[in-house]
């Protein structure tokens, strides 16, 4: 009888092959084709986020926040489990202390459960930023292409 071969692990598998822009969805917070920039120069991803408010519900750390998911819709809130707070180093070199949830992302075949810091990102292009500690799952980013798993809907690009 032939034996079945055992599954192999996500570091054994070819790597998936990303632009430098890619839309991700965060099932556990209700967003499909959220336009993200991938940015191997940060190391944590992040979320657009106002209005954070942290809440402790039954003894756990939930954050509340406003996020607009796509141009020309209104901020929803949103809540989602926080992981701590942490000083991160913003794209202009100032320290900030920002809230960190943990939520399933998706990108493409990958799915994994990780962390986002909630950031004010009013001033920048992309809502959604992919840093390096979700890219170390599996991917390969081609800083010459876009949008290499499907565009955005054409009223979001």
């Amino acid at each position: 009888m032939a034996r079945s071969s055992p599954t192999r692990t996500r570091l054994e598998r070819s790597p998936v092959d990303i632009g430098w822009c890619e839309c991700v969805d965060l099932p556990e917070l209700g967003l499909d084709r959220i336009r993200a920039k991938i940015d191997t120069g940060a190391a944590t991803s992040s979320i657009h986020a106002t209005r954070v408010k942290p809440l402790m519900i039954d003894g756990q750390l939930i954050v509340e926040f406003w996020f607009r998911a796509h141009r020309g819709e209104p901020a929803r809130k949103y809540r989602a489990p926080g992981v701590e707070q942490r000083h991160i180093k913003s794209s202009n070199g100032a320290i900030e202390l920002r809230y960190v949830i943990e939520t399933t992302m998706i990108l493409g075949s990958v799915r994994w459960k990780g962390h986002m810091t909630l950031a004010n990102r009013t001033t920048m292009t992309f809502p959604i930023l992919i840093g390096r500690r979700a890219l170390r799952r599996g991917f390969r980013v081609d800083c010459a292409r876009k949008w290499v798993l499907g565009q955005p809907e054409a009223t979001d690009r």
